[in-house]
């Protein structure tokens, strides 16, 4: 999904400091938040306080929030730090998605800053599809409102690992326990009517930094982690054994060789038959692990054959693992191009016609029974037909009622029909070999963003 989902980036990068221990693992965090919930607020706070501001970019803020009177007097406007376009600052609000990089020393974070505005929700899915965590923001005087219901929505149906609920302004009610804990039993119970298992509630003040990078001693009746610190401690997806899933390798290039051979080689005649001869099918490891000698099934067609050489960043390898870019060499000489996928021969996928969905749709544009899409599935694209719209997803109470439609921003139930067969499998199994786009065929926009479902 994230090949057509990249966002323009706005974030000015916090350079590391060499001296500073190096970090060792990466962990990638999305926010999220109804508008006014001070989310540009908290992303500010924690790069402030984690010390991941440029002196120059700091010191510009500082001035900028002077000459606007900022906070009566606190003199700093954290949301600036993250709100990059014009648009932005002069609104007051988030509209793309912004990325900031930083570390702890322990970990190196990458942020998906996302808009809050629902006008902006198809770019918290576009924030969200690579994230490992996504932090929802809920104005602690307000709670749970319909947009934050949308937001953990997303979350389910892009089935990110970790969902943590920040509980933010709680400063403004006087650090009261009682609505804290309002708010948290009804996030809680928004998070499990979706099946998100394992949320995480914090109250946190993102203008006076309480619980966002150290323990507030204004909530002792807190007895979890600051945000920063969760955040630190939670697995990454990579973490999470992606080799256990089968290998899955969406072909993205056939590559073959071109031009004349260097001097060296054209005198060695080894070199040259295996030069000649060589083909390799390359691409990005979506899931397992891959060694050489390994037996793999070359889908459409299902041939199968043995992996005679890996090649990873250029370089020959024993091995390879998710989610490194690499190129296999094969034994046969199959007949391959871009869209098609390498397997685990072990792994058996029925290739599919028609399938079940749910989707998010992120266009403006209504999608109806009977329009003519593309399916973006890896690195393939196939015609389809929306075949049926079956239902759409009450975000009140989260049932699915009938609708034979989908507008922007909303959530439904779908069955799409392919001109040719895809290894779909369903989400619940595979993250990567279950998600999809759906693209508008006449100008390539992305119509909206699927899951594939379990077979009826």
């Amino acid at each position: 999904m994230t090949d057509t989902l990249t966002p323009a980036l706005t974030a000015l990068v916090a350079q590391p400091d060499e001296d500073a221990p190096r970090a060792t693992s990466l962990f990638r965090f999305a926010t999220a938040g109804s508008v006014d919930d001070g989310k540009s607020t908290l992303v500010g706070r924690l790069l402030h306080d984690a010390k991941a501001i440029l002196a120059d970019q700091l010191e510009q803020i500082e001035r900028t929030s002077r000459e606007r009177g900022f906070g009566h007097g606190t003199g700093f406007d954290f949301a600036l730090l993250t709100d990059g376009l014009r648009a932005e600052r002069e609104q007051g609000i988030t509209i793309d998605v912004a990325y900031r990089y930083f570390s702890t020393g322990e970990r190196s974070f990458v942020l998906a800053d996302c808009p809050g505005h629902v006008q902006y929700t198809r770019n918290m899915v576009t924030g969200s599809t690579t994230a490992d965590a996504v932090v929802v923001l809920v104005d602690a005087r307000h709670g749970v409102l319909e947009q934050t219901r949308r937001h953990l929505a997303v979350v389910a149906l892009l089935g990110v690992p970790h969902l943590v609920v920040a509980v933010n302004k709680i400063d403004l009610l006087g650090f009261d326990e009682d609505a804290f804990r309002r708010v948290e039993a009804d996030a809680l119970a928004a998070a499990a009517a979706l099946g998100i298992p394992g949320t995480h509630v914090i109250p946190v003040s993102a203008l006076e930094g309480d619980n966002v990078v150290e323990r507030s001693a204004r909530t002792p009746w807190y007895d979890g982690p600051a945000l920063l610190d969760l955040l630190g401690s939670l697995p990454a997806a990579a973490e999470l054994a992606p080799e256990a899933e089968p290998f899955r390798l969406p072909v993205q290039l056939v590559i073959r060789p071109q031009g004349g051979l260097a001097p060296d080689l054209a005198a060695d005649p080894d070199a040259v038959a295996a030069l000649r001869d060589h083909r390799a099918l390359a691409g990005r490891v979506a899931s397992g692990r891959i060694a050489v000698g390994d037996a793999v099934r070359v889908e459409p067609g299902g041939h199968v054959t043995r992996v005679t050489g890996i090649r990873v960043a250029g370089e020959p390898a024993d091995e390879a693992i998710a989610p490194q870019s690499v190129s296999l060499s094969l034994a046969d000489d199959v007949d391959a191009a871009r869209g098609a996928h390498v397997v685990a021969v072990s792994h058996r996928v029925e290739p599919v016609r028609e399938f079940e969905a749910e989707l998010f749709q992120l266009d403006r544009r209504t999608l109806r029974i009977g329009d003519r899409v593309l399916v973006k599935h890896g690195t393939a694209a196939v015609p389809a037909i929306i075949a049926a719209v079956t239902a759409m997803r009450d975000l009140d109470t989260f049932e699915l009622v009938d609708a034979d439609r989908l507008e922007a921003n909303e959530i439904g139930r779908v069955r799409l029909r392919l001109a040719a067969e895809l290894p779909v499998e369903p989400y619940a199994v595979s993250r990567e070999a279950g998600s999809f786009l759906v693209i508008e065929p006449a100008d390539g926009a992305t119509l909206a963003a699927g899951i594939v479902l379990p077979a009826p």
